[in-house]
């Protein structure tokens, strides 16, 4: 069944929204959401006429991940648990060889949701085993910053440290 890979590919994508690195709430607003849109897509879909659960779930997952992001991300904004330096975005991953990041994806731009939303490009995120695509996003920047550092990789005491994506 063709359709058993675009699931898994579309729930990898949904549950990678939202760790833009913009905040906790945000990453967990995004799988939270991802996984409750899957169940939800799921049960629709198979209740539809064609009985496309697959189908369902993945769109579901697309579609939770981004509200769950962006919720989470209103929390983070609220909150003040934005990363805001490179400092607050350094992950506990550390490795002494940077391993290569796949190809990068095709972004779909969608309309802009609002005037003061900006444009975060896709990229590859590394979660300590391995990369995920995070799909290019609109987001609203934190109060006082305009531009959105993307994830990579430092060299810090013999070894490379990844840091996630943050604002400044």
């Amino acid at each position: 069944m063709k359709s058993k890979p675009i699931l898994a590919i579309a729930i990898a994508a949904a549950l990678c929204t939202g760790c833009v690195g913009t905040g906790p709430n945000t990453q967990n607003g995004a799988v939270a959401g991802g996984a409750m849109g899957a169940l939800a897509g799921a049960i629709l879909g198979n209740n539809s006429v064609g009985h496309n659960s697959v189908g369902g779930a993945a769109l579901g997952a697309v579609a939770g991940a981004i509200v769950g992001g962006t919720i989470g991300n209103s929390i983070d904004n609220q909150q003040g648990t934005i990363y805001r330096s490179e400092y607050e975005a350094t992950s506990r991953v550390a490795m002494p060889q940077m391993p290569p990041p796949p190809a990068a994806q095709a972004d779909y731009v969608t309309p802009q949701p609002t005037p003061s939303a900006l444009w975060i490009a896709g990229y590859n995120t590394f979660d300590g085993y391995r990369y995920g695509w995070v799909p290019g996003h609109w987001e609203i920047p934190p109060p006082g910053v305009n531009e959105f550092v993307r994830p990579h990789w430092v060299y810090r005491g013999g070894q490379y440290v990844f840091i996630r994506g943050y604002w400044r």
